[in-house]
């Protein structure tokens, strides 16, 4: 009889910059596991001989092998294995909301247990140490190229992370790859969407150089369905294209007074400072406005990376620090992170539950100044699995509003798909695929991200890459 392997139950708690210092800087919070810490963490790992971790994993990564690898001091092999199915370790490391992914399905979580247990493996966070150290020692994948594929051109229109990791997979196995995106910086969403305190620029800069290392052409500042049409791309001789344009269009609550000054998209507000800057303003000439009273309304991961920039750009300014999310249901119900959540709270966001915005007000001049709202309760279950709000009667009040933020979600752009008629859509304008090929209405194009399934994570977006680089090899190997 074996003996039982007995386990560290506390979790090796990951290194942060102090909230006092934090909220005051757009550096990185999180610093990550050293070696010590690591291999403590790793041995945590039960090594279950049928690892349901993997299957919380969007993109099937094999964490018992690497986290093997790593209590063997074998980081070289960890990072080849993250790596047969994870593009983006450093990346997904730090964003990928583990807690309802791979750590939820830990053995150390209760099935009932709506979040990852904190007894849970921190799978993510050995993930990013180890992609941190593939990345600081070359550990590059091989390339396999194929000469048949060299003669053929592919499009991939937008840079996130479903165009980066489709157009590193096509560019691996000897396809020309051609990247257009809309901005004048790479990286669509996790360029403006996520703040350098979360994710460091110079890892999403490495990620994109190693892309031109492949032969990867990037083009920016190129609109397709406006400066280029899908169309002309075909005549253009690209034998496949594929669209991970994203989803960019703020959805917005449809309330009075929300056309009034300093009503922001979270969208807006979080691309003048992550992409243009604003934070470092007037070393770059993006202004921001920032208020006494800032209202963020939303529950997801892009209203706590915009209640945190907001803080922040109120403390760096020397404006006392008074930044609320108000959202509809209570904290359980949030899709944030946990990690998000806590994070803001100790830097010094408030909170408000179960209230429901009905209405801003505003001044002589046009600029918001109050937000009026109804105190809500918590119905039955809706379509989402969570309890609808349900208003109460009678339960109106205001708070001070002079900056506010709506971060209620995103729909898919229609400038390309307004512009190709053939393109078939769902009733929320979202580009329909093949689920498996990821193959759109229109013969060799593909898609994947969030123009298909809406707002997801960042390795969500990659797996649908993977499916549709995979159908887009096989079809360009068939052609004569």
């Amino acid at each position: 009889m074996q003996p039982v392997k007995t386990v560290k139950k506390e979790p090796v708690k990951v290194r942060e910059m102090a909230s006092s210092l934090r909220s005051k800087t757009f550096e990185e919070v999180v610093f990550g596991y050293n070696e010590s810490e690591a291999l403590a963490e790793a041995a945590r790992c039960l090594q279950c001989k049928n690892p349901v971790c993997t299957e919380g994993c969007p993109v099937g990564i094999d964490i018992k092998s690497f986290i093997s690898c790593i209590t063997n001091k074998d980081y070289k092999s960890a990072y080849f294995k993250i790596r047969e199915k994870n593009d983006f370790p450093s990346i997904c490391g730090r964003v990928c909301p583990a807690e309802y992914q791979c750590r939820k399905t830990c053995v150390f979580t209760k099935k009932n247990e709506p979040f990852a247990s904190q007894n849970a493996i921190n799978v993510h966070f050995l993930e990013r140490f180890i992609g941190d150290y593939g990345m600081n020692n070359g550990c590059f994948i091989p390339v396999k190229r194929d000469p048949w594929l060299s003669k053929f051109k592919v499009a991939v229109v937008g840079s996130g992370p479903a165009g980066v990791c489709f157009a590193g997979e096509l560019a691996r196995a000897g396809v020309k790859v051609v990247v257009f995106e809309s901005l004048h910086k790479t990286g669509g969403v996790l360029r403006y969407g996520i703040p350098p305190f979360r994710l460091p620029r110079n890892i999403l800069d490495f990620e994109i150089d190693y892309l031109k290392t492949l032969g990867v052409e990037l083009v920016p500042n190129m609109i397709i369905g406006k400066s280029k049409t899908i169309r002309g791309l075909k005549e253009e001789g690209y034998a496949g294209i594929f669209l991970g344009l994203g989803a960019g269009c703020p959805s917005f609550l449809g309330i009075p007074g929300e056309n009034l000054c300093n009503v922001y998209s979270a969208n807006e507000f979080l691309t003048r400072v992550n992409l243009m800057s604003a934070y470092k303003f007037p070393e770059f000439h993006t202004p921001v406005n920032i208020g006494k009273h800032m209202i963020v309304i939303g529950g997801g991961n892009t209203a706590m990376d915009a209640a945190r920039s907001a803080l922040r750009l109120q403390k760096m300014a020397g404006i006392p620090a008074d930044t609320t999310v108000f959202y509809r249901r209570t904290e359980i119900e949030m899709p944030a992170r946990r990690l998000e959540i806590e994070h803001a709270k100790e830097e010094g966001v408030k909170f408000k539950f179960l209230v429901q915005p009905v209405a801003f007000s505003g001044d002589d001049k046009g600029l918001v100044k109050k937000l009026k709202c109804l105190e809500c309760k918590l119905g039955e279950p809706d379509s989402s699995g969570r309890r609808r709000p349900v208003s109460i009667e009678e339960s109106e009040f205001e708070s001070d509003c002079d900056i506010a933020i709506i971060a209620t979600g995103l729909k898919a752009n229609q400038v390309l798909i307004s512009a190709t008629q053939e393109l078939k859509t769902d009733k929320y304008g979202d580009v329909i695929v093949n689920k498996e090929t990821m193959e759109t209405s229109i013969d060799g194009v593909y898609a994947g991200g969030d123009i298909v399934g809406g707002e997801g994570t960042v390795i969500e977006a990659m797996g649908m890459a993977k499916r549709a680089s995979k159908a887009m090899v096989e079809r360009l190997k068939k052609e004569e």
